[in-house]
């Protein structure tokens, strides 16, 4: 046999490391290993595969490692029984409020967890440059739950609501927010602005101009989340979708919410879908629903939708005081409004997994269940029988279906019981 050279060694090496890392992020199993866990029986429903059956999820070292019609009992060192049970990715909730003791607004995001099924969530604007380091380092970094955040172009963000953050416009600072984004890329994905009058007053579209300048000084592709709902005047609305870019989200899309006089002013205007929410979007701009607690109308839904402005996610907008209103925005029920507006489980399930997994650019390893993703599955029972629906304007509609979650798994270790006393600040 000949000597194998040092050039033709550290070839061969180099060609098997690259095959290595370009593979699956798991290791192979032998025929004596365990899983760690094994979520058995369950009707598995994953849009960014197409996957919809029964079926068992082998978790090893935090990664999901098999998808399998059915895998031994004695393959495994603990087991949950899913049958008769949804089984789906663990849901990304792209609108919510999460930076207790930083916001007025915030809930613990873990608190979330069992009472969502959540195990990613954005931070929509809570934190502005001043406090944002907080955000990161306290709060983002102490959760088990994932956390990725939109910084607030007003600098103290949502940390004296409902005082109105950009009465002053000087709170609205382009070179900061810029900088903060090209300082922390990994984590902020662009930057939230409130558009309601009563949060900026008679500055008209200065507030979307300066956020939207930030986004294009920090160096990467930032996004845009815009709040709508209370827009001064029916025109600002539309110089507001036509300022919008293409993959900018405008949030709270189907509000039905007044302005201060008590005119309706959002993407439905006299029952009428305005041209220019159409038109936003035709050209990319990303429609997310931002139930809240004010800021959804089945009214304006029913117009929207069939006019061509379906949501693109489906997300809570969870805080303090929308956690206690009639309308009960938790994300498994704010998606079953939708199963009740005629939309399909899979597609249901994929705006609150797959399409924000892609819209924050952690796709196709979040959102998904596929072979070494990280193991973050969430348990939900479907529930067969008649349910009642609230908007946040008090209109009713009824279902046949509700989702209710049982069980929730981050990284491949199943989520604690609930809080005895949800929301609370401790």
């Amino acid at each position: 046999m000949s000597a194998l050279s040092r050039r033709d060694f550290l070839l061969s090496s180099g060609a098997a490391a690259v095959a290595a890392v370009s593979g699956p992020a798991h290791a192979a199993m032998g025929p004596a290993d365990k899983f760690d866990l094994i979520i058995k029986g369950g009707d598995v429903i994953d849009p960014s595969q197409s996957l919809r059956g029964k079926r068992d999820i082998g978790i090893r070292w935090g990664v999901v490692e098999a998808i399998e019609a059915e895998i031994p009992a004695e393959r495994t060192l603990r087991s949950i029984d899913a049958a008769g049970r949804l089984v789906m990715p663990g849901l990304i909730d792209l609108h919510s409020h999460v930076y207790p003791y930083g916001s007025a607004i915030g809930i613990p995001p873990d608190e979330l967890v069992q009472f969502q099924g959540t195990t990613t969530v954005v931070s929509a604007g809570d934190a502005g440059v001043n406090n944002l380091a907080a955000l990161r380092r306290f709060i983002a970094a102490q959760s088990r739950a994932r956390i990725y955040a939109f910084v607030h172009i007003a600098n103290n963000g949502l940390s004296a609501f409902p005082v109105a953050e950009l009465y002053n416009i000087d709170n609205a600072q382009v070179d900061a927010c810029a900088m903060a984004l090209a300082e922390n890329p990994d984590f902020l994905l662009g930057v939230k602005v409130r558009m309601s009058e009563n949060v900026i007053f008679k500055h008209g579209l200065e507030p979307l101009k300066r956020a939207i300048k930030a986004c294009e000084l920090c160096g990467w592709p930032a996004r845009m989340m815009v709040h709508i709902g209370g827009v001064e005047t029916g025109e600002l609305m539309s110089q507001i979708l036509d300022l919008l870019r293409p993959g900018d989200i405008l949030t709270h899309a189907y509000s039905g919410a007044p302005n201060m006089a008590g005119a309706f002013t959002n993407i439905v205007q006299d029952g009428k879908l305005l041209p220019a929410a159409l038109a936003a979007k035709q050209r990319g701009v990303l429609f997310d629903v931002g139930h809240g607690g004010g800021s959804f109308d089945f009214t304006v839904a029913e117009v929207a939708i069939p006019g061509g402005c379906g949501p693109d996610t489906i997300s809570s907008d969870i805080h303090v005081f929308s956690g206690n209103s009639p309308g009960m925005p938790f994300l498994p029920n704010v998606m079953g409004k939708f199963l009740a507006m005629g939309f399909s489980l899979e597609q249901v399930v994929g705006m609150a997994t797959s399409a924000p997994a892609k819209i924050i650019g952690r796709a196709p390893k979040l959102g998904t269940l596929q072979v070494g993703a990280p193991a973050d599955v969430a348990i939900i029972d479907l529930v067969e029988g008649p349910v009642s629906f609230l908007d946040t304007r008090g209109n009713k509609r009824e279902g046949k279906l509700q989702l209710k979650p049982v069980q929730t798994v981050i990284n491949g270790v199943p989520f604690g019981r609930p809080y005895q006393s949800p929301f609370s600040v401790r």
